[in-house]
């Protein structure tokens, strides 16, 4: 009876509370439906089209023959061996040497502060920058690679690190291994602090080494952020070809193709849109699925 007889003023309230969230959320839901999910369902699109850009009145329908052409195309197979390759040793190292630099930086000594600012500068640098400066460091000239390992005598003449299809995909990894690495030394330094410092004192009282307490203290304290940065990393790694497009372009000749790369390629060089949509749409679903099988595999081990 009470609830019948309550004030509009106060119905009109509780109505703006429930509303509210949804009207501060709505210019954000807008933006990001017109900046990534209308291009995405664009690009569906067109991958069922012949669209070259300099033949604009020629989009025909073409239904699944970009797809078709696809997997017949050997250049496809290779962009997606190399992506394989560029996803399979980047990820693992970057989490490795992140991992390691963050355990370094959780001990104590006197410069700690200024060793954990210098270590962001490989993240904060621009892509852009870090693949000229590493194409100075592998050029065969005057190339500082070369001319250490010409002084040490591991090598008696200099090597074309980018030039030799042999070696170009791997040293654009370290390069790209060299630039991530810190963002797993941030995520997970910041998880060792939030382990109990008990927890080490009470495992040393019951006589556990050190790797002991690595294994039982560490390694589940920062389980649930190694998860969390590792498929951010997957996902940013999959994506990226601002650094192999500065180096190599994706020569010499498709030795540093990727499926990312391939598609840009494709569409932005070649001005086919149509097959350059149809890479992009087969290797966003492929990594969708990878995604979904990373998630499914770690929820059950956390589980």
């Amino acid at each position: 009876m009470e609830n019948s007889l309550a004030p509009p003023r106060l119905h009109r309230t509780g109505l703006a509370r429930r509303v509210l969230p949804y009207a501060l959320l709505s210019p954000a839901v807008l933006v990001t439906l017109a900046i990534v999910f209308l291009p995405m369902v664009q690009a569906a699109w067109m991958s069922f089209h012949d669209y070259v850009l300099w033949k604009p009145k020629a989009f025909t329908f073409s239904g699944l023959n970009n797809w078709y052409k696809m997997f017949a195309d050997e250049v496809f197979w290779t962009s997606l061996k190399h992506t394989a390759i560029w996803i399979g040793v980047t990820i693992p190292a970057q989490l490795l040497l992140g991992l390691v630099t963050a355990l370094l930086l959780n001990q104590q000594f006197f410069w700690r502060p200024l060793a954990r600012a210098l270590i962001i500068i490989p993240w904060a640098l621009p892509s852009v920058v870090i693949a000229l400066m590493w194409a100075w460091i592998y050029d065969p000239n005057y190339g500082v690679l070369n001319d250490f390992l010409l002084r040490m005598k591991l090598i008696t003449t200099s090597i074309g690190w980018l030039s030799n299809p042999d070696t170009a995909l791997y040293a654009v990894i370290l390069t790209l291994t060299w630039q991530g690495f810190p963002f797993f030394t941030v995520m997970i330094l910041a998880a060792l602090q939030s382990i109990p410092q008990s927890y080490y004192e009470a495992a040393s009282l019951d006589g556990a080494g050190r790797w002991k307490q690595f294994w039982h203290i560490t390694l589940p304290g920062i389980s649930g952020v190694l998860l969390t940065a590792v498929l951010l990393r997957i996902i940013w790694v999959a994506n990226s070809i601002d650094v192999i497009f500065v180096m190599t372009g994706g020569g010499p000749g498709y030795s540093t193709y990727t499926l990312p790369l391939y598609s840009f390629i494709k569409a932005r060089t070649n001005l086919d849109f149509g097959y350059g949509s149809a890479l992009a749409v087969s290797f966003t679903l492929m990594l969708l699925v990878l995604v979904v099988i990373y998630l499914r595999r770690t929820m059950r081990r956390v589980a």
